[in-house]
């Protein structure tokens, strides 16, 4: 064994012999040579790869990655034994248990005998509200799937694998989905998709259309608007238009409005998103919310007239405040223009099979802008209760299928005075027994007609005696008007005719 002194000098020595040969390449070779030689080296000692990886992102932009999400579903058929890692999660409605594979974990998959290997990489990021920048920032989840095999299968991995797993996880969603209802994300943890926009939970509400009181016909033209509209994919493409329909839904409250949206939703198979206007601080903040819906879903935005302020189109173009010191601030302000933008404007082609739901109160208060064809497709009157409506609600309620003795009287109580599909419910709820409720309905629908009754009376006692205050008002007026005095009669000989008031 060589001594250590003489190991040192050695390395001493080959140590200066390579910083003098790379201060020689320094001074003598070209940079662009020196490159090329360091990358053969490379290339010879580290070879490059076999195998290829796709990255398969959660979010494209603004939108969801439809990819992402079919093979989330898709994956769920291949856990085997081999994952040491799983999610497990189970809501009231679903038929089976929920299991998905945690970050970092791996599935092997075969496909026509080439084996590909799927990674689910999950990574925390969080994000400062721009609006608010005193609030604590937005955690949020950035997901992807990493999917990597040989090179030489890219060609059939692309044309024929992806589109499989696009069509099977498509298969699957419709035969297990349960409808959600979204909202702010902010609200629901875990549930919060990865945008940290939207948050979630299983949409619960049995409506359907044969449990609402409403007007037969008006519901039987709803159920075909609704069919005719899911089946048209083809015809709005032809004739240049948006895949999308408007409906405004106004009357008193308690005729039922959200129940027929919920009805809608278990109608079509459709997801909710409620979008509550009066949190969301401007125009592009809206834009963020509803590009990040999903198709085949219905947008509801409850009680437009009073949820915030939508009257300025007019402000200046662009949405800019007055200049300050010669700068043009952008106007934060949620305007009546952003949101016809999204309705009907560019921003309406952002997405397919959409509905879109306003419900008011007040439809007077309404902008015409916002009725319109185009916009409001279809209005639909949500009135008090009817004599069919109430043996509908006693159908449902009492399960009384044929006539009772008390029908009679119920609806002509009902057809006299203006009650809600909510209030007949809520009387019939109160007994089991068919007799007592329908005996406590009779009485308070007498009770109803009594109070409107003396409403009535008392409004026109009212007008009475205001209008009897206002010719009162109006005779002393005109006997504090001075009063002029006519002559006819020519020179001398003139003769008083009559006092006029002026």
């Amino acid at each position: 064994m060589p001594s250590p002194t003489t190991v040192l000098s050695a390395y001493a020595s080959f140590a200066g012999s390579m910083m003098f040969v790379r201060s020689i390449a320094n001074e003598f070779i070209p940079h662009q040579l020196q490159s090329y030689i360091s990358s053969t080296l490379r290339y010879i000692f580290n070879p490059i790869s076999s195998r290829l990886t796709l990255v398969i992102e959660e979010f494209d932009g603004l939108s969801l990655n439809q990819v992402y999400e079919a093979s989330e579903i898709f994956l769920r058929t291949k856990i085997t034994p081999s994952i040491d890692r799983l999610k497990i999660s189970k809501a009231p409605r679903d038929k089976n248990l929920t299991v998905t594979i945690e970050k970092g974990e791996e599935i092997t998959d075969f496909f026509e005998g080439i084996q590909l290997k799927w990674r689910f990489v999950c990574a925390e990021t969080q994000k400062s509200n721009p609006q608010d920048p005193y609030q604590p920032p937005i955690r949020s989840d950035q997901k992807s799937f990493e999917l990597s095999f040989h090179k030489k299968h890219k060609e059939k991995i692309l044309e024929s694998y992806l589109p499989y797993v696009l069509n099977k996880s498509k298969e699957l969603k419709e035969e297990n989905k349960v409808l959600k209802l979204h909202t702010y994300g902010s609200f629901y943890g875990d549930n919060v998709d990865g945008s940290g926009i939207w948050g979630s939970i299983n949409l619960e509400h049995p409506a359907t259309f044969d449990t609402l009181a409403m007007d037969p016909e008006l519901k039987k033209e709803l159920m075909e608007d609704l069919e005719r509209f899911v089946k048209r994919k083809e015809f709005y493409k032809k004739v240049g238009k948006a895949w999308k329909r408007g409906y405004l839904l106004y009357g008193p409250p308690g005729t039922g409005k959200s129940s027929l949206i919920a009805a809608m939703a278990n109608y079509l198979n459709f997801d909710i998103y409620d979008l509550e206007l009066a949190a969301l601080q401007s125009n592009s903040e809206l834009r963020s919310f509803l590009v990040a819906t999903k198709n085949r879903s219905i947008l509801v935005i409850e009680d437009i007239d009073c949820t915030v302020e939508l009257e300025d189109r007019g402000s200046p173009v662009g949405g800019y405040h007055a200049p300050v010191n010669g700068y043009h601030a952008p106007d934060p302000k949620l305007t009546l223009s952003g949101l016809l933008n999204f309705i009907d404007g560019l921003w309406s082609s952002c997405g397919d099979e959409r509905i879109i739901v306003f419900t008011t109160n007040h439809k007077d208060k309404l902008d015409p802008a916002l009725l319109r064809p185009g916009r409001m497709d279809m209005h639909i009157h949500m009135s008090y209760c009817t004599p069919k409506g109430f043996r509908l609600l006693a159908s449902n309620y009492l399960s009384i299928k044929s006539h009772h003795q008390l029908f009679g009287e119920i609806e002509e109580l009902i057809q006299d005075s203006q009650i809600t599909p909510a209030e007949v419910a809520e009387e019939l709820m109160k007994s089991d027994d068919a007799d007592t409720s329908l005996d406590g309905l009779v009485k308070f629908l007498k009770r109803k007609k009594k109070e409107g009754n003396e409403l009535k009376d008392e409004g026109d006692k009212e007008a009475i005696n205001q209008e009897t205050n206002e010719q009162k008002f109006e005779g002393e007026e005109e006997n504090k008007r001075p009063r002029r005095t006519t002559y006819r009669g020519r020179g001398r000989g003139v003769r008083l005719l009559r006092a006029r008031r002026w």
